[in-house]
């Protein structure tokens, strides 16, 4: 746990032109800096950062934040991942709040493998530089068009022939062996002594997403070695299932093109950078995981699989779509010619060649099973059969109801056959499905209460495998009845909250003294002060946090900052959208031209209170509405009479706003 004053210290320090500036080129315009948007493709630039406010906002895309919401958005890590990046820049040591010993000894371990990992994988690349790695290693590299800038980039290195190379260069550097051992480093042997456990062997380092060393995978030169590869053992600080090649380098183009592109073999992710489509990556020599899937969802819902043509690479693909499907995302599979790989076809086109014939190439998971496997079924009704049950049980496996549905009227009019039957074959599968995900549930219930060990993925120790949680935060609506008027109100709050309300003396509002006006933050708290909460959690987290702000006697934009930054990422999500304009220009010349700020206030932040005054009177009618039917025999007229003199309040409401005439 980062202690406040640490957080506080990280938030005060950090910069947000110098943060933005490590990954996009500012221009100054006047008091801003302006780029084009890291987060979404364009030509002109609409990204706004202002020194003075600390913030950073795209009118193209929307997306709004401090320094920390930058960085979260950019690494796609938690808010405390997003710190402890923030402090290495700036040279800000953490020290842990009330860790006890095991804690600490926790953390020291998996930072220490760590470390001898990145040990690791700078003494394989310098062995490029010289003698046999020079000789054997670097010429393999450059025989399959890896370039120096990529070898250099992607930290890809040799591991020499010698038995004890790399533990006696560890252990020189003062590595511990327990670290070499617990890294999957080095193997012990029955005497006792370590040795390497990669030899002879070109090395690809596997990053984790947030660019830490975590495992290596290397491949024998020697055509009779029947290891081809030897990978990384699990360990503390790797889980072979929940990573992916290249996900360090490919994830903010895989967020920027909304787009994964999932290919098999190490040389086929580096080549597929190297050309220049960096949206790319591979399995760490597995086949494709669940875990996975789900790394790979924190930055898009599309994927596409790119794999051989080969028997092998067809029958990958369709072992992967239903897995894909199952998480709710959309997956599409483009086969290169038979004969060619991604490594090879990278090297035969330009970029711009690959990037066409993926466009036109890839297709859709059910265009591409029919496609293989109608030729196998011609002629043959029950081969015919059984090929559309697959695809039905594959549809099945989609949770979004609507994309069910879609895709079995659509398979429906290529078999020629009656959708109704389709969806009885969904049905009774996605019923199987429940049934063995709820035995799952049971079976892990009983290894809980049987106080039997969890999972080796429930223990791992050191660095985060998988993002804490996504960022932004998404802000979820409860009460979509209140919503829009809870929103209101917050806007007021967020955009002029220490703004005085300055009433005319004949209005209803005025407090009957010229030097005591209230703000608009204290006549907003005044619709509350009967105890009233807001029915959406995400607004009324942000309601209170501004208040409470509000009442340390903070500035309104030191307020705003100070939210934006929020560990509650709701709360920050929620001030980014409603703090600054949707337009740069419109809104403010909008204001500038029909009215005063103070005037629009004093006329626009009581109708927005006696907005939501109706609002809640609708929502408490439709409660009664939907009661109504259930209402014991006798009593519906005492019900009914409630709901007559809701909607008679919410009439002299409308009137005072103006949207209803008084007819009286």
């Amino acid at each position: 746990m980062i202690p406040q004053e640490t957080v506080n210290l990280i938030l005060d320090t950090a910069q947000i032109v110098d943060v933005v500036s490590d990954y996009v080129t500012l221009k100054r315009r006047g008091a801003n800096f302006v780029a084009c948007c890291p987060f979404h493709n364009e030509k002109t630039p609409s990204f706004y950062v202002s020194p003075s406010k600390g913030i950073y906002k795209c009118f193209g895309c929307g997306k709004a934040g401090t320094a920390v919401g930058f960085v979260m958005e950019q690494e796609h890590c938690s808010y405390v991942e997003a710190l402890r990046y923030l402090a290495r820049k700036y040279h800000i040591e953490i020290v842990e709040a009330e860790e006890s010993a095991e804690e600490i000894a926790r953390r020291q371990r998996g930072e220490s493998l760590l470390l001898v990992s990145e040990f690791a994988c700078k003494f394989f690349s310098d062995q490029l530089k010289a003698g046999e790695g020079r000789a054997v290693g670097y010429q393999y590299y450059r025989s399959r068009g890896i370039e120096d800038a990529t070898i250099a980039r992607w930290g890809l290195g040799w591991a020499p022939s010698g038995r004890t190379a790399l533990v006696d260069a560890a252990r020189a550097a003062g590595y511990k062996d327990e670290y070499l051992l617990g890294a999957g480093l080095a193997v012990q042997g029955e005497d006792g002594a370590l040795s390497d456990k990669f030899r002879e062997r070109v090395m690809f380092p596997i990053h984790s997403v947030s660019g830490r060393v975590i495992a290596f995978s290397g491949r024998t030169l020697k055509a009779d070695n029947p290891a081809k590869y030897v990978n990384s053992p699990e360990t503390e600080i790797y889980i072979k299932s929940r990573n992916l090649l290249g996900i360090y380098f490919a994830k903010g183009d895989i967020a920027r093109e909304d787009r994964c592109i999932l290919v098999e073999g190490n040389v086929d992710v580096v080549m597929m950078h190297q050309l220049g489509i960096t949206n790319v990556v591979a399995s760490c020599g597995t086949s494709l995981t669940v875990e996975q899937v789900r790394l790979i969802k924190k930055f898009t819902e599309n994927i596409t699989i790119m794999y051989d043509g080969d028997s092998a690479g067809i029958h990958a693909a369709l072992r992967g779509i239903p897995m894909v499907l199952a998480e709710g995302m959309n997956v599409r599979v483009v086969l290169l010619p038979d004969g060619d790989d991604p490594d090879s076809f990278s090297r035969k086109h330009t970029q711009d060649e690959v990037r066409d014939f993926i466009v036109r190439n890839e297709k859709d998971f059910i265009v591409f099973k029919t496609d293989l496997l109608l030729s196998q079924a011609a002629g043959d009704p029950l081969r015919k059969a059984a090929l559309i049950n697959d695809i039905a049980d594959t549809i099945a496996q989609i949770p979004d109801a609507v994309k069910r549905s879609t895709y079995a009227e659509a398979t429906a009019r290529q078999f020629g056959i009656e959708v109704t039957i389709l969806f009885d074959r969904i049905a009774r599968t996605r019923r199987s499905l429940q049934e063995e995900a709820l035995k799952a549930a049971q079976r892990e219930e009983r290894r809980r209460q049987n106080g039997l060990p969890p999972n080796a993925y429930e223990t791992v120790t050191g660095e985060p495998q998988v993002p804490e949680q996504p960022a932004p935060a998404q802000v979820v609506e409860e009460n979509r009845i209140l919503a829009p008027s809870e929103r209101d109100l917050l806007y007021f709050l967020l955009r002029h909250g220490c703004d005085e309300l300055d009433f005319e003396s004949d209005s209803d509002y005025y407090s009957g003294d010229e030097q005591d006006k209230p703000s608009v933050a204290d006549f907003i708290r005044g619709a509350f002060s009967d105890g009233t909460r807001m029915a959406n959690s995400a607004y009324a987290a942000v309601f209170d946090a501004y208040c409470a702000l509000y009442d340390e006697g903070l500035s309104q934009q030191d307020i705003v900052k100070r939210l934006l930054d929020a560990e509650d990422r709701r709360v920050a999500e929620v001030t980014s959208q409603l703090s600054t304009e949707k337009y740069r220009l419109t809104v403010q010349a909008f204001e500038n031209a029909m009215t005063t700020t103070s005037s629009w206030l004093v006329a626009q932040v009581p109708r927005a209170i006696l907005g939501y005054a109706e609002r809640r009177m609708q929502d408490r009618y439709e409660t009664l509405r939907r009661r109504l039917p259930d209402v014991p025999a006798g009593q519906e007229a005492g019900v009914l009479q409630e709901m007559i003199k809701i909607q008679a309040a919410q009439r002299r409401i409308k009137q005072k706003m103006g949207r209803e005439k008084n007819t009286k």
